[in-house]
């Protein structure tokens, strides 16, 4: 009786929120976004930028705002007007084109996928075959690729292997795209070292590390999750692996979302505990309006689930930084930004 009544006073559980840390911008996307920001202020709108700056449609359309022109190819930028290159980089035959129309340029590409290009130029040269881990029709897959377009094969599963045809079996090195999945690029070259036994593998790794951090942040909270929502556009590599990740840690379900109208309560029926992260190009305003919805909806007892931090900050491209210098614009805030995941607002 007295454990009756025991049951019927006991207080409902509270529904917990787990927040991944870390998430959201990584310092090549805010070093991309902000030259965008930086070349506004300084030349003044338009500015073109080839491509999107990086894969949010919240971001582009903020920068759209502001007077940013974003178009798909070279040939859509007037002669000699200023034009930003997205942080996925691009081919030298971009550059080509872009200097035979005069364009005054402003290199955004993030310098971990630089280094990727650097490493198929240094293969190519020693005449390796390279085969590029990645997803064909990417943008930055595309700009790798075009640097050793002789030397290269891209293949994007493990089970592409097979399909891999090369001169020399000891001559073979592998490269990634920087924004793949961990877990399975791993397998990937896994079969590939099998097929392969003298595989060269690069001299560092190419996923970058800030898509590692945010992979490593959703495995610790997936298993412990009914649900895990992912805040970021379609078409950002990174944010679809993360949803992967999630249901490959355990999570009940993942859901990827541009923004909190996307939110449907219906996901979370049932649920007690869920889970949020962003992708490397969401800016943290979109989580914010994500975390209001969830706390209203019930999931109030929130949980900071942090398992590194990130301090690394690029530098704005050298050219764009001599203008600013030149116009007493520069100082120590342009220089070196700590990433700022709400500036583009």
């Amino acid at each position: 009786m007295n454990k009756i009544a025991v049951q019927i006073g006991q207080k409902p559980q509270r529904k917990k929120l787990l927040l991944a840390t870390p998430r959201g911008y990584c310092a090549g996307v805010d070093r991309a976004v902000d030259a965008v920001e930086k070349a506004l202020a300084l030349y003044g709108a338009p500015v073109y930028v080839r491509k999107e700056i990086v894969h949010n449609k919240f971001v582009v359309e903020s920068l759209s705002k502001k007077g940013a022109v974003f178009v798909n190819d070279t040939r859509d930028v007037p002669k000699g007007a200023r034009v930003v290159f997205s942080a996925h980089g691009v081919s030298p035959a971009v550059r080509e084109q872009a200097d035979a129309r005069e364009l005054r340029t402003i290199d955004a590409t993030c310098p971990l996928v630089t280094k990727v290009h650097r490493e198929a130029l240094r293969f190519a040269k020693q005449d390796y075959d390279i085969i590029l881990v990645g997803h064909r029709g990417h943008e930055e897959v595309e700009g790798t690729e075009g640097e050793a377009p002789d030397h290269i094969q891209v293949i994007g599963t493990p089970d592409e292997v097979d399909t891999v045809e090369v001169r020399d079996p000891n001559k073979v090195v592998w490269l990634s795209q920087t924004t793949l999945s961990v877990d399975e690029t791993q397998e990937t070259v896994k079969r590939l070292r099998e097929r392969f036994p003298g595989l060269t593998d690069p001299p560092s790794d190419d996923i970058c590390f800030a898509t590692q951090n945010r992979q490593g942040a959703v495995k610790e909270i997936g298993a412990r999750c009914d649900a895990v929502i992912v805040v970021g556009s379609a078409n950002s590599s990174n944010s679809v692996r993360l949803v992967e990740v999630a249901e490959q840690a355990g999570a009940g379900k993942a859901f990827r979302i541009d923004g909190a109208d996307e939110l449907r309560k219906s996901w979370l029926d049932g649920c007690q505990t869920v889970g949020l992260t962003s992708g490397a190009s969401v800016p943290e305003v979109l989580v914010r309006k994500v975390i209001e919805v969830l706390v209203n909806w019930g999931f109030d007892d929130l949980e900071h689930v942090q398992t590194t931090e990130e301090t690394t900050t690029f530098a704005l491209p050298r050219n764009l930084r001599a203008d600013m210098k030149k116009a007493g614009l520069m100082d120590a805030h342009s220089k070196k930004r700590t990433p700022g995941p709400d500036h583009v607002n």
